[in-house]
């Protein structure tokens, strides 16, 4: 099968694209190398795959630059979007045009080209302020209360509206606090290790009670595979983990992967953020096999070590 990746060069797309070659597949790498953080990372990030991808350097909302990387394309991972919760407050209208006009463009020349096979990467943010859990796919109400989370509901309504009307088959995955090697730098887990292995206090916003459910890359990106292998229509998944912890036990055992104790610098809530994600994983187990493998302190040690190596 030939796969198209957009925002191949990014966290969880670098990985995709490593993984989906590991496998046999053919892959074009689509990205736009934009400058929300160092575009020199996102190079670093394929340097190690790149001789063996169709890079297409392009923007989703070019028209052009989909036709060049829809050229002979089975099926589509769209990881591609303008990320970050908080960010997304300082300007909502680039959210909508990237991840709502984007995805909109996306489709449609999927459809003109008779591709209609779609794994879109949605977030758990969708889900909105709960206090209690976990959260399922069924569930009848969703309130996001950040412009990034409303484009990904967003992407989502598109989706299902391809597959009603044009007959796609979506998958769309509500992704959970992904982390792991390559994680964006902003990311609270990479932030907070470069910090603490300078000796350099923490910022921790709210009383650090607020729970995530921590999910590890290489799980995510078996999950994305499965979907791209497993058609279902139209269908929505969670990819997480089941197992929620506070943001005072990560800093813990974030400590312990580091091997040093770390110092926090308390700050108050931060608006677009929720106090609890946590999946539950059930349908993905059934319908696509999911089942995550890495517990939350191999992955920081997994984490750290690529860290450590990174600054060699």
């Amino acid at each position: 099968m030939r796969v198209l990746v957009t925002g191949a060069a990014g966290f969880i797309g670098s990985h995709l694209c490593e993984a989906l070659l590991q496998r046999g597949y053919e892959v074009t790498a689509m990205d736009n190398f934009d400058s929300y953080y160092d575009p020199a990372i996102k190079r670093r990030n394929i340097s190690g795959f790149q001789e063996r991808v169709r890079l297409v350097e392009g923007d989703i909302r070019s028209e052009k630059a989909l036709g060049l990387a829809l050229k002979d394309v089975d099926a589509v991972a769209h990881l591609a979007a303008r990320a970050g919760v908080r960010a997304s407050l300082g300007d909502p209208g680039l959210y909508v045009d990237n991840n709502v006009g984007g995805t909109q463009n996306l489709l449609q020349a999927m459809v003109e080209r008779d591709i209609l096979r779609l794994v879109f990467a949605s977030s758990s943010s969708v889900y909105g302020s709960r206090t209690s859990g976990p959260f399922r796919e069924d569930e009848p109400v969703l309130e996001p209360v950040s412009p990034y989370a409303a484009t990904k509901l967003s992407g989502e309504y598109l989706c299902r509206a391809a597959h009603k009307t044009w007959g796609m088959q979506v998958s769309n995955m509500r992704l959970f606090t992904v982390y792991g090697p390559r994680q964006r730098p902003e990311m609270a887990i990479h932030l907070f290790a470069r910090l603490a292995s300078k000796g350099l206090a923490i910022p921790r916003f709210g009383t650090g009670e607020s729970v995530r459910d921590y999910t590890y890359v290489a799980d995510i990106v078996e999950g994305l595979i499965a979907a791209i292998e497993i058609p279902c229509g139209y269908r929505v998944f969670n990819l997480g983990n089941d197992n929620p912890i506070s943001l005072n036990a990560l800093i813990a055992h974030l400590g312990q992967a580091l091997g040093s104790s770390i110092r926090v610098d308390s700050h108050g809530d931060q608006p677009g953020d929720v106090p609890r994600t946590w999946a539950s994983i059930d349908r993905a187990k059934e319908e696509l096999g999911y089942s995550p493998a890495v517990p939350l302190e191999a992955g920081l040690e997994r984490f750290v070590a690529w860290l450590n190596q990174q600054s060699a």
